[in-house]
């Protein structure tokens, strides 16, 4: 790749843009940071495509505050550069370019508070891991491929949220020393398989365990499982469970239980896990119920994920009414009846149906009495002016972010929203209708919400 220096006169150009692109200049002048506003941007700046980094950058860029750093395209780092870059104020630093990474730098990089990428690295010496143990933020190390006992007992020392997703099977000593790791979350997504002790100690970890990479469960390690202490459990990998497996897990995952993989549940592990208590559930991958499981899942007294399911029948629909407490995700759900909706709509908690593309007058009434805190819509793209009015009326949240085009009389009706909240994107929708909108969120700030199109 040709050079491309970034100069001061350059810099100044691109920072008076909402959002400078600076990812194709390979260079940075020294100059840049002092004598432009460079400093004074708060927000993120990718600089990914930089190949070198001088010193008196480095500390420049170190000394001024700033949410993120991306420096990707660096694929060596000097220990003086390392050291400028760890004592800085950036909250977000990503290096994830480097193949590579010397003690000294590691001691460096150590020391940084935020965020911190290093997905390049394959390999990571003892004294480098005791030293990144020091860091305090989210540690990224998704390359190492391996690990020795000593380095895998420092990082378990690490205070902050771990990913070591690049590893496929954990040592004795290794998964003893994770057991250690008390805060934040621990993502191990591709180990492949762990025996019933290993299961057993890491579920002692009291943060949020990921173990995505496992295939299968024995009925002893889902017990072990059962019994740990964490905040969330993710087991997205499982295809299947058996009832007595699901029975223990049901106990797992105070704050969220994730079971993505699975694609179809006994109606008795249905009711077991409809008996856990408030924190969340998800079974995204579950494309149909049978009306027993349905009801069962319905006393789930959490957040229900059930994104999966693209029908609901009258029993089904019936025993979701009952679903009272926490949000109900049926964000697959392309088309409900008029009387399923209406039934829908005695949920108390939050309710998400964005795979809708279209609504009756009939179930728009019904929708708009929804006792819930929040409900979504995101899947519309237009409303009539009888369905802009009875959501209009709705008291709680509203989602409508879908919209590309509507009536000036459904616009005048949205503007008289008086619910806590209305979120809508004004960059979908022609001018003339955004402009109306867009008054009424100035004359009420707070209660509207013009959300950016790329969001």
């Amino acid at each position: 790749m040709a050079e491309k220096r970034l100069t001061k006169e350059i810099a100044k150009h691109f920072l008076a843009t909402r959002h400078p692109d600076l990812t194709s200049f390979t260079e940075l002048d020294d100059d840049v940071v002092e004598e432009t506003a460079f400093w004074a941007f708060k927000g993120g700046l990718d600089l990914n495509g930089l190949t070198s980094l001088s010193e008196a950058s480095a500390e420049a860029l170190g000394r001024r505050g700033s949410l993120y750093r991306n420096f990707d395209g660096l694929t060596s780092l000097s220990d003086a550069v390392a050291a400028n870059l760890g004592k800085g104020e950036m909250y977000e630093l990503s290096l994830n370019g480097l193949a590579e990474l010397s003690d000294v730098a590691a001691a460096s990089l150590g020391k940084h508070k935020g965020t911190l990428w290093l997905n390049g690295l394959t390999s990571l010496s003892d004294a480098a891991a005791e030293s990144l143990s020091k860091h305090k933020g989210t540690l990224w190390l998704n390359g190492l491929t391996s690990l020795s006992d000593a380095a895998a007992e420092s990082l378990s020392k690490h205070k902050g949220t771990l990913w070591l997703n690049g590893l496929t099977s954990l040592s004795d000593a290794a998964v003893w020393s994770f057991i250690t790791h008390r805060r934040g979350s621990l993502y191990l997504n591709g180990v492949t398989s762990l025996w019933d002790a290993a299961t057993e100690s890491l579920s002692q970890c009291t943060g949020s365990l990921y173990l995505n990479g496992l295939a299968e469960l024995s009925d002893a390690a889902a017990e072990s499982l059962g019994k740990g202490r964490m905040g969330e459990l993710s087991l997205n990998g499982l295809t299947s469970v058996s009832d007595v497996a699901a029975e223990s897990l049901s106990k797992s995952g105070k704050e969220k239980l994730s079971l993505n993989g699975l694609a179809e549940l006994s109606e008795v592990a249905a009711a077991s896990l409809g008996k856990r208590g408030m924190g969340e559930l998800s079974l995204n991958g579950l494309t149909s119920v049978s009306d027993v499981a349905a009801e069962r899942l319905g006393q789930c007294k959490g957040t229900l994920y059930l994104n999966g399911l693209a029908h609901l029948s009258d029993a089904a629909v019936w025993s979701f009414i009952t679903h009272r407490r926490g949000s109900l995700y049926l964000n697959g759900v392309t088309s409900l009846w008029d009387a399923a909706t209406e039934s829908l709509s005695q949920c108390t908690g939050s309710l998400y149906l964005n795979g809708l593309a279209e609504l009756s007058d009939a179930a728009a009434e019904s929708l708009g009495k929804c006792g819930g805190d929040r409900l979504s819509l995101n899947g519309l793209p237009s409303l009539s002016n009888a369905v802009a009015e009875r959501l209009g009326n709705r008291r709680g949240v509203l989602y409508l972010n879908g919209l590309t085009s509507l009536s000036d009389s459904a616009t005048r009706s949205l503007a008289k929203f008086e619910g806590v909240r209305l979120s809508l994107t004004l960059e979908k929708l022609p001018a003339s209708t955004a402009d109306i909108l867009r008054r009424s969120f100035q004359r009420f700030p707070g209660r509207f919400v013009g959300k950016p199109a790329n969001e």
